[in-house]
């Protein structure tokens, strides 16, 4: 549930069980209504902004999408100032696009909990509903968000564990300093953002490269992604202009 903690264990669940399952919305209740309309790649062009700090990884995430919609008022140092804290949990971000009034959706599986922070982070999940925050408690496949991109409608913040995800690119990305050497879960924010089915691959921004465009096959994104320690976390932010590839 939080980029920066390596080492999870099994505690506490109950606290987070107050948390609503909305049930799961139109884009893909209509799926069988996408199959031959879908372009069969596409793309948004999202801008590459690097996070500053081992930590921010979320907030880099959270400005290129402020920024892909067009909400260019802050920067990276200020949104961090908003959150009012160093340990930036999924919940962190979703309060972060809701006060830019962005239209997102959350998704969590809440497999494990993390006792640090616990005390706060379950505060923000029992207020998540009072602040119009939707939080949905099922997991979405890399075919569903394969589905959601291609629909032009879609960007996304996922939680991946960097250790997997960079296994796809060592020694041929010239990354910003921070890449996890260690082997075990590294929880790591990146922006989704195209998907060409010729190839089945994602096109994401990783904060933590220096490459503008990263491509990554759809198996290795969603062994990333449902890496104990997750929670298969995810912000579908809604976009409504798209560019094809």
């Amino acid at each position: 549930m939080r980029a920066e903690e390596e080492k999870g264990q099994q505690s506490d669940r109950d606290h987070f069980m107050g948390v609503e399952a909305y049930p799961f919305e139109q884009a893909l209740s209509n799926e069988k209504c996408y199959n031959g309309v879908l372009p069969r790649s596409l793309f948004v062009e999202v801008p590459l902004i690097n996070q500053q700090r081992t930590w921010d990884c979320g907030l880099a995430c959270i400005l290129m999408v402020l920024r892909t919609l067009g909400i260019d008022d802050y920067n990276i140092q200020e949104l961090g100032d908003l959150c009012c804290t160093t340990s930036i949990w999924t919940v962190d971000l979703a309060y972060l696009l809701q006060k830019f009034s962005v239209s997102f959706s959350y998704f969590t599986v809440l497999q494990e909990q993390l006792p640090n922070d616990l005390v706060r982070v379950d505060m923000l999940f029992q207020k998540a509903m009072e602040a119009g925050i939707r939080i949905q408690c099922r997991s979405i496949s890399g075919e569903e968000i394969s589905i959601l991109i291609l629909t032009g409608n879609f960007v996304a913040i996922a939680l991946v564990d960097q250790h997997k995800l960079s296994q796809s690119w060592h020694g041929d990305v010239c990354d910003s300093g921070f890449y996890s050497s260690s082997s075990g879960y590294t929880g790591h924010y990146v922006v989704i953002c195209g998907y060409d089915a010729a190839t089945d691959e994602f096109e994401i921004r990783d904060p933590a490269s220096s490459r503008k465009h990263l491509k990554i096959t759809s198996k290795r994104l969603e062994e990333a992604h449902k890496s104990f320690g997750t929670d298969e976390d995810l912000l579908l932010v809604t976009y409504t202009s798209f560019s094809s590839l």
